[in-house]
């Protein structure tokens, strides 16, 4: 068991702390306790499965934000080969948020970008706890601009609760930053794979989230705002984010029924810092196969199918609004033509 185990996962606590007991006390009385310790721990699977398969949005939230959970860097060590990390923006600096390379992934040379958070106070520090500021997304632009020349495929990795905020942030225009990565984003002729790892937070996340595909893992969350943010405004309270994660409608399952993900990648029993190679693997059979896909399309395809991917986003219908309206023009009762749906 982790060392950190969060409030869901004290059941799984108490039998691990049983089984090392059970454990201690065979090797103490020189026992062969071998039998019931294989019966023990398939216990904590079966009970593991069990808390996880009934996670609420909030505890998948929780997840999302483990301590232990591995980041973009973490990833990176395991999926490339030959990774050589490139720096700043050519304006002001070099922001340790938001870092880039290039690699290779299996045989595909790529251009790698990710947001990345910090284990310790130290670290936190020099990656300002994974909120970039402009220059990060300064940097990441260049490096797009870099890999499209090359024609080089980009990958993002985004694991950020999101952009920084603060007075530094808007003086260096941070929404002008942002704003041209999402414009800049739909020109590039290569293909583009954007992967959620863990928390996928607002303006920060989008900022490098522009892509031909769209992956999530299965404990992270992408959202607009955070459950806090969002319960401070609505409840006037954050202790309502669970109430507000539920209605963000935030998690993969969700995303993927929105039709705002393409795919949701599973993790381990008990989430991707159980088993962190495991979740790298899994994760890099999927971006080699998403890879591939893409590269049999013409550039001009592909950036169509990336314009309307992402302009079908926010489509909605109201039938009931749509039949009051063909009512009061005096139209026959009919169904709601395809052309009726409203835009968000």
């Amino acid at each position: 068991m982790p060392p950190y185990a969060l409030p869901f996962e004290k059941p799984l606590v108490e039998l691990n702390r049983k089984v090392e007991e059970l454990r201690a006390f065979g090797k103490k009385q020189n026992l062969d306790v071998s039998a019931d310790i294989a019966l023990m721990e398939r216990r904590i699977a079966e009970q593991r499965e069990k808390i996880f398969a009934q996670l609420t949005p909030w505890q998948i939230v929780q997840v999302a934000r483990h301590p232990l959970r591995p980041y973009a860097l973490d990833y990176v060590r395991e999926l490339l080969t030959d990774f050589c990390e490139l720096h700043g923006d050519r304006i002001h600096r070099d922001d340790r948020a938001i870092f880039g390379g290039l690699g290779k992934l299996g045989e595909h040379r790529v251009m790698v970008i990710g947001t990345q958070k910090g284990r310790d106070t130290k670290s936190n520090l020099e990656v300002n706890f994974g909120c970039a500021y402009p220059e990060g997304y300064r940097k990441a632009l260049r490096l797009m601009r870099l890999a499209a020349k090359f024609n080089l495929p980009v990958i993002t990795l985004i694991d950020t609760p999101g952009a920084y905020p603060g007075i530094e942030s808007e003086e260096r225009h941070i929404a002008e930053a942002i704003a041209v990565n999402l414009r800049e984003m739909f020109t590039f002729p290569v293909p583009m794979i954007v992967t959620i790892i863990g928390e996928g937070g607002s303006g920060g996340a989008l900022g490098i989230g522009i892509g031909d595909r769209v992956l999530i893992l299965q404990y992270a969350y992408y959202s607009v705002i955070s459950p806090e943010g969002c319960a401070a405004i609505l409840w006037k309270n954050r202790s309502y984010a669970d109430r507000a994660a539920a209605a963000l409608k935030i998690t993969s399952r969700d995303l993927l029924n929105m039709k705002l993900a393409d795919e949701i990648i599973p993790e381990p029993p008990g989430g991707a810092h159980v088993d962190p190679r495991q979740m790298a693997a899994t994760l890099k059979q999927a971006l080699v196969r998403h890879l591939v896909e893409l590269q049999q399309l013409p550039p001009d395809q592909l950036l169509a199918k990336r314009y309307a991917k992402f302009r079908a986003m926010g489509v909605y219908e109201e039938p009931a609004a749509r039949a009051a309206l063909e009512q009061v023009a005096g139209a026959a009762p009919g169904p709601v033509p395809a052309q009726a749906s409203e835009r968000v």
